[in-house]
């Protein structure tokens, strides 16, 4: 009780200094311990809970307290939100909305479902995921795959407004979870293997009225760039119009930079943080300006962005990636925390990007502070240049040298990254980020593809699999140490890891396998504490509250996204695995088969159907008490 009064006063401190520039009721639902009232946990993504009851001594005793089906199949991303005593959870498409009642766990207070589209399935690159809902302001908020923001009245689940975000005949879809800051929500779009031109929206949580929109390409108006003002690498960017000059022609007005990933803000420097996707398409060859790799950053894909909320306003800038020639889309979760920096307090920005490496950066001006592979297999670049933020490409795995219709092997790591979007977890008791990782390489051959709106605008065949060599299995849990930029320990796992991770006051950090296990850690050195198979893959987040005085832990099982999308597609079979790849390379017969279904992934977790199959199923655990 007495961590949790400490928590408490420091969390009211935080929401005193905050108010004027936050939402007061997320602020307060996040400093009651209790809650797991956000879908990173926090404002800052950090992941991380105050509890402490379940702890490394008891944490072996864990017991499934209660289970609820969800009634849907296919990947289940994100995870349960909790509010006092309700628990809301959501799943893939059709996106249904479940308000639980945790005073008599798994009665549906509530079930919304709305009726979209089916034809939206099609155009969702890897999976029909959704990575769940935000409350706020006595409401729910949805981002459903046909386009569709919606806001729910939380006690209800009725329908207070919708608005549309996009369209689905021209490829684009809702993925991402939405976030809340002030009186505005906040949502982005999905499909980068589409053409599509990415964005970030703000609309009013009240009315569903459109405040502002900033797209990832095209000029500076668009883009929300004051080239005098908006910095990177700690300067004004200075050139205009990078959002064009640095694409071919018009390739910009269909160059990806899709914002599908997380999104997290900073009350006290009112910023908004986001990275936006891969540029299309994945053949570089048609995005270099005259042939020139050195004039084609294909601005700004492949970017950190911080933004002024109100205004939408770029505040600064750090393009990750500049002419992504490997998928390696930059949506990875920014997370936010304080940490010791040579002796120094810094506020950072971390980020574990695709591209297998871990930037920090200052986070109010985007300095660039650390930049070191969280991979050690990572072969595309030697390192990242601290001095124009850049990474030294090695020509041997760059797809663009090799140029079109020429395999370029073994690159490290595959378009799957060597982390995707399931975010990492930050303990402020360590001082270390405990990241789920992949450990997977691929064979890239891009070729010429014409763009038609609403047809996959891919242009390359993809085939992944284990790193060569690997003894240890395709995936890592790893604890990572952002000031010297090093991995403090690592464990592996047979299969990617694609679940969020979780860490606790407890010392117990949490994660969960493509296979179905949820795995408990010792936080301090990674040694197995606990482990139990769920009833089907896990790529959702690991979550934990506590009601009437005991802590539970929650994952959603479901296994699918672009790791999974075998098993979720039905692409394990060679004729699957060939409808796929004929879709999304059209008038390109050479290859198909399982090695490059699924965009590539099917090659990867080939063996995944022998440990798991699918399902939807919430599993809540408690360490029941001692007689």
């Amino acid at each position: 009780m007495k961590v949790l009064s400490r928590w408490l006063l420091a969390s009211v401190a935080v929401v005193a200094a905050g108010s004027v520039s936050a939402n007061d009721s997320i602020l307060k639902n996040e400093a009651n311990p209790n809650n797991w009232a956000s879908q990173l946990g926090n404002y800052a993504g950090q992941r991380y809970s105050p509890l402490d009851q379940i702890t490394t001594n008891n944490v072996k005793n864990l017991q499934v307290a209660w289970s609820f089906s969800t009634g849907v199949l296919r990947g289940h991303e994100g995870g349960p939100i909790v509010v006092g005593d309700v628990m809301y959870i959501h799943t893939p498409f059709p996106n249904k909305v479940f308000a639980l009642d945790l005073n008599n766990p798994g009665r549906v207070i509530w079930k919304y479902e709305s009726v979209q589209d089916p034809t939206v399935i099609p155009v969702m690159c890897c999976d029909t995921v959704n990575r769940g809902v935000a409350v706020a302001d006595g409401k729910v908020f949805l981002a459903q795959a046909d386009n569709t923001l919606v806001a729910l009245d939380a006690k209800t689940g009725k329908e207070v407004w919708k608005a549309k975000n996009g369209d689905h005949t021209k490829g684009e879809t809702l993925t991402a979870a939405p976030l809340v800051v002030k009186d505005k929500v906040f949502v982005g779009i999905s499909g980068g293997e589409f053409g599509v031109r990415g964005h970030l929206t703000a609309y009013d949580t009240n009315s569903g009225k459109m405040v502002w929109r900033a797209f990832s390409t095209g000029p500076d108006a668009d883009v929300k760039i004051d080239p005098s003002k908006t910095m990177m690498m700690g300067k004004p960017i200075g050139q205009k119009d990078l959002g064009v000059s640095t694409w071919p022609g018009e390739e910009w007005k269909r160059g990806g930079g899709t914002t599908w990933g997380w999104y997290t803000y900073d009350p006290a420097l009112n910023l908004i943080y986001y990275g936006t996707g891969n540029p299309g398409t994945w053949n570089p060859t048609q995005r270099a300006v005259d042939k020139d790799r050195a004039k084609s950053d294909n601005k700004w894909s492949m970017t950190i962005f911080a933004r002024d909320p109100d205004t939408g306003e770029a505040k600064w800038v750090y393009q990750k990636t500049p002419f992504d020639e490997w998928d390696f889309d930059g949506v990875n979760e920014n997370i936010l925390a304080d940490i010791n920096m040579n002796g120094q307090q810094r506020k950072v920005l971390v980020n574990f990007d695709r591209n297998g490496f871990a930037y920090t950066l200052d986070r109010a001006t985007g300095e660039l502070l650390v930049a070191q592979k969280f991979d050690p297999t990572v072969n595309w670049a030697t390192d990242v240049d601290m001095k124009t933020g850049r990474p030294n490409v090695v020509d041997k795995y760059s797809t663009f040298a090799n140029g079109e219709d020429k395999n370029t092997a073994a690159v490290c790591p595959a378009a799957l990254g060597s982390k995707d979007q399931q975010p990492a977890s930050f303990s402020p008791d360590t001082g270390l980020f405990y990241v789920p990782t992949n450990h997977i390489c691929m064979d890239y051959e891009p070729f010429s593809v014409s763009y038609t709106a609403g047809q996959a605008y891919v242009g390359s065949t993809v085939s992944m699999y284990p790193t060569p060599n690997s003894h240890g299995g395709m995936g890592n849990f790893i604890a990572w140490d952002a000031a010297a930029g090093k991995i403090v320990w690592s464990r592996p796992e047979r299969f990617a890891v694609w679940s969020g991770a979780l860490s606790t006051k407890g010392g117990v950090a949490y994660y969960g396998t493509l296979e179905g296990y949820l795995v408990a850690v010792d936080m301090k050195d990674g040694k197995e504490l606990w482990r139990f198979k769920t009833p089907s893959g896990i790529i959702g987040n690991i979550n934990t509250y506590t009601h009437n005085g005991k802590q539970y832990v929650a994952v959603l099982s479901g296994v699918g996204g672009w790791a999974g999308i075998g098993l979720a597609a039905g692409l394990t079979q060679e004729a699957g695995a060939q409808a796929w790849h004929n879709a999304v390379h059209p008038g390109h017969t050479e290859g198909g088969g399982v090695a490059t279904a699924g965009l590539g992934a099917v090659g990867a977790h080939q063996s995944l159907g022998e440990y798991t199959q699918l399902g939807g199923v919430l599993t809540v655990f408690h360490v029941p008490d001692q007689k």
